[in-house]
């Protein structure tokens, strides 16, 4: 029996391919694919219905050393899926300059995803707006200042060409239908926001997405839920999806996606869990219960959700965008965007109720939710005033100033972010104060200025004038702050620095000497730590840099920084660009400070760019040295460092909340 029962399948195979029969072979344990069921309304994976529920988290906004953190207690949350956007101006700071290592390599943290058993949803631009710098595109495309950027314009698809040949081949190879993890990819990102409706400018896009990545791979648009949203961001070949938060019909919604696809999936590839924060407004939030009940409702009628933000991170550096809602609005620092899991990585209140929710559909993963960070309060830490930035240029801007008959925009200088100095002189002498004014909406965004004494601030969409004395020839010094280009709105071409001549009760200013500042790269390199202390002539007015130390006692774990009686700046921990404070204009009051950051077993250097004014008298009290408890949430040992010159009231390193509990990072 067993040499017969060989033989005869053999024979029979034999016959079928004499008489050219052709053979129906079981599929391969191997196919996959994830594609649209339009007759089902559904998506199908390998052949069965398939809904996701997702959550976003930005790589960009997360130390590499806490991505696999976020991304299990986003596992463990329940979600099948997560939702990811790829910078374009993170991964290409200047043209044909590539960065894809470190905290910006995104392949590592796909295949992270892939490990921890999660979907991901990407969403590489090239805009993607989530409130980052000028929305993902590179400020030097503006080097070019006619150029259309989200367009047909020759120059800006020569741009996104030559980026997605270099981006998609890196993400091809982890598409679902190859074995990997990816499901789905967008194009472009609420286009039908934007004002040029351009559908050559999508149809270039999906050419171009398929030549890259192939015909099997799902694409989608993500756009709003008003009409004219949709008309213009649509695009047959691309599967148009919504977005909309708790407070809105889910019906009304819905329907809106049906009117431009009647058949398919339910998808919202956006529901609000929260709302991000602008410097000068209240912080906003959304509670738990209306959250839960949203998501519930999707889910009843079946529908695939991602949650945005499951988890928000951080805008460290200059990486925070602006929106222009009637006036220029730049973001804060902290993307927390009173989201699950907290700007510090800790579960809430708010991913509990949803991880119920999840429960009702579908089985949570076994095991335990992980426990929040462990926090640590490193105490007080004093400050030195190191030197005034104005006598710094020459460390700050070593290949020297740039002559202009007028001023120059950063992107005339060729500057991407941070910090320029235009300095002119006095034509003649002002006895009597006189009005020295900008154009409107020239000052971008922020002009610190200085004639022999720090004299105030001009602002974008604020005061525009400033009442100023001095000598003919005397110095006239104004460091201009890029507080975020656009990200989203009519127009996201946002010029920076000074975009019109400053004058002097109405006479023109000339002569300019623009220094381009690189303080990332001093600062990196060791700057100001390395260099003896310069007098200063300004007091604590001004701008200016302060310099500090403390120590780990044998830990690195993560803290906030508080100001106490601080006012705007830039602050840095071992030459990492932890973001901007500005306790005096709020909401945020803190600054995240991973302990990924801090060194065990030498000293933390620590280096704050104040901008207006530093305290002068002490805030805070310390206990004695060794009365301090460590642990998550709990308070610790206060730290002092001396100072062999005067020092200046610091800022308080200190873990403000308890476990599973968001930290007051507000008034």
């Amino acid at each position: 029996m067993a040499s017969g029962s060989a033989v005869a399948p053999l024979f029979l195979l034999w016959l079928l391919l004499l008489h050219n029969v052709p053979l129906a072979l079981p599929a391969s344990p191997l196919a996959r694919s994830f594609e649209l069921d339009y007759e089902e309304d559904c998506f199908r994976k390998d052949g069965a219905p398939f809904r996701y529920i997702s959550g976003s988290i930005h790589y960009a906004r997360v130390p590499r050393p806490a991505w696999r953190d976020r991304l299990l207690k986003m596992y463990m949350s329940g979600l099948s899926a997560v939702q990811v956007y790829v910078p374009w101006n993170y991964h290409e700071p200047r043209p044909g300059v590539y960065d894809f290592v470190g905290n910006r390599d995104v392949e590592a943290f796909l295949d992270l995803t892939a490990e921890l058993g999660l979907l991901v949803i990407l969403r590489p631009g090239p805009y993607i707006c989530a409130e980052w710098e000028m929305g993902g595109l590179p400020s030097w495309l503006l080097w070019k200042p006619d150029i259309v950027l989200r367009s047909s314009d020759p120059a800006y698809l020569a741009a996104v060409d030559s980026w997605l040949h270099v981006l998609l081949p890196k993400i091809k190879p982890r598409l679902y239908q190859h074995g990997g993890n990816i499901i789905s990819v967008q194009v472009e990102n609420e286009y039908g926001s934007y004002y040029a409706c351009d559908y050559g400018y999508l149809r270039h896009l999906l050419g171009s997405f398929r030549a890259l990545l192939g015909s099997e791979v799902l694409l989608f648009t993500t756009d709003g839920t008003q009409p004219e949203e949709l008309h213009c961001g649509t695009l047959q070949g691309l599967y148009a999806t919504i977005d909309f938060g708790p407070g809105s019909n889910v019906t009304e919604a819905f329907g809106a996606q049906r009117w431009v696809e009647p058949k398919g999936p339910l998808v919202n590839s956006e529901y609000y869990t929260g709302w991000l924060d602008y410097w000068g407004e209240a912080h906003a939030s959304t509670s738990s219960v209306r959250v839960a009940r949203g998501l519930e409702n999707m889910l009843q009628m079946g529908a695939s959700v991602n949650m945005y933000m499951f988890h928000g991170g951080t805008n460290f550096a200059y990486w925070s965008g602006a929106d222009f809602k009637d006036q220029y609005k730049p973001v804060t620092t902290s993307y927390d965007y009173d989201a699950p899991l907290s700007e510090a990585g800790d579960p809430t209140e708010k991913l509990f109720a949803i991880r119920t929710v999840i429960s009702k559909f579908q089985p949570l993963p076994a095991g335990p939710m992980p426990s929040p960070t462990p926090k640590y309060a490193y105490g007080r830490v004093a400050l030195q005033k190191h030197a005034d930035l104005l006598d710094a240029l020459g460390v700050l801007c070593p290949s020297g100033p740039i002559q202009s008959q007028f001023p120059l925009t950063f992107e005339a200088i060729k500057q991407a972010h941070g910090f320029v100095v235009y300095r002119t002189q006095l034509p003649r002498d002002v006895p009597d104060p006189a009005t020295l004014g900008a154009p409107p909406h020239s000052i971008c965004d922020r002009g610190y200025v200085m004639l022999q004494k720090y004299c105030g601030t001009l602002e974008r969409d604020g005061q525009t004038t400033l009442r100023v004395m001095g000598r003919a020839g005397d110095t006239l010094d104004v460091l201009l702050e890029n507080m975020g280009r656009i990200s989203f709105g009519a127009n996201i071409s946002d010029f920076k620095g000074l975009l019109g001549n400053l004058s002097l009760d109405s006479s023109p200013l000339s002569n300019w000497l623009i220094y381009p500042l690189d303080i990332d790269t001093a600062v990196q390199q060791g700057w100001p730590h390395a260099a003896l202390p310069k007098p200063s002539r300004r007091g604590r007015a001004g701008p200016a840099f302060y310099t500090g130390t403390f120590e780990t006692p044998g830990i690195a774990w993560d803290t906030f920084v508080k100001f106490p009686g601080w006012s705007k700046g830039q602050l840095w921990i071992n030459g990492f660009n932890l973001g901007r404070y500005w306790p005096r204009r709020g909401p945020q009051q803190t600054l995240f400070v991973p302990g990924s950051v801090l060194h065990i077993g030498r000293p933390n250097n620590v280096t704050v760019l104040e901008l207006e004014g530093a305290p002068s008298t002490p805030l805070f009290s310390c206990p004695p040295l060794g009365q301090g408890k460590r642990g998550p949430g709990l308070n610790s040992f206060c730290m002092l460092i001396p100072h062999l010159s005067q020092t200046i009231p610091g800022f308080m390193l200190t873990p403000p909340h308890t476990s599973g509990v968001k930290a007051p990072l507000y008034c």
